[in-house]
């Protein structure tokens, strides 16, 4: 730890989180350690530690980056004025499709995080939640539907696939079109006649 017991942040941070991100997607999270980091590059173990705690708070950053990188390239896509279905099925698509190539490697460690992580939780459930309601504003989506828990069910359901193909090692276009079929029998039952 730094001398006066704060830990720095540098350009030396950012390429430890670096380091770390490289070494969970080719070789699994649960693999990454201080060792393997500092050995990538070519530091000792004290410049590690005078800029984290643990290994577990360098890939607690590296989720958060995966997490942040995941939500932009997702809802960017919606435009109010297209088919609503087909692109609320897009953009579900895209986050298996952004796991296949952002988590791989990192399934287990994204699933547990994203079980713990509160923030991300509420923030893809808020997204879902202003989806439906827009959806009900405009006759596409039946008035009925309970947000709160339809937004649930479709995190639940996202989140689950995509964790599950990735750890099945299932190809990715096999993993999207059973996701693209499922939700589309999920999103059915949501449409307005």
């Amino acid at each position: 730890m730094a001398t006066d017991g704060k830990l720095i942040r540098d350009e030396m941070s950012g390429k430890i989180v670096d380091a770390a991100a490289r070494l969970a997607l080719s070789e699994g999270a649960g693999t990454v350690t201080v060792r393997k980091i500092i050995r990538a590059l070519g530091v000792t173990n004290r410049v590690f530690y005078n800029r984290f705690h643990n290994v577990e708070e360098v890939l607690g950053l590296v989720y958060q980056d995966m997490a942040l990188r995941m939500r932009q390239g997702i809802l960017e896509q919606f435009d109010p004025k297209g088919d609503f279905f087909g692109q609320i099925t897009d953009i579900a698509a895209g986050t298996l499709k952004l796991s296949y190539r952002l988590k791989l490697g990192m399934n287990q460690y994204v699933f547990t995080q994203d079980s713990v992580s509160t923030e991300n939780f509420l923030w893809w459930k808020g997204q879902i939640q202003d989806l439906i309601r827009f959806g009900i504003g405009q006759g596409l989506v039946r008035p009925d539907v309970d947000c709160d828990l339809m937004s649930y069910a479709i995190w639940c359901f996202i989140r689950g696939y995509n964790t599950d193909a990735l750890a099945r090692d299932l190809p990715e276009e096999e993993a999207l079109k059973g996701f693209r079929y499922s939700f589309g029998i999920l999103l059915d039952g949501m449409r307005a006649n």
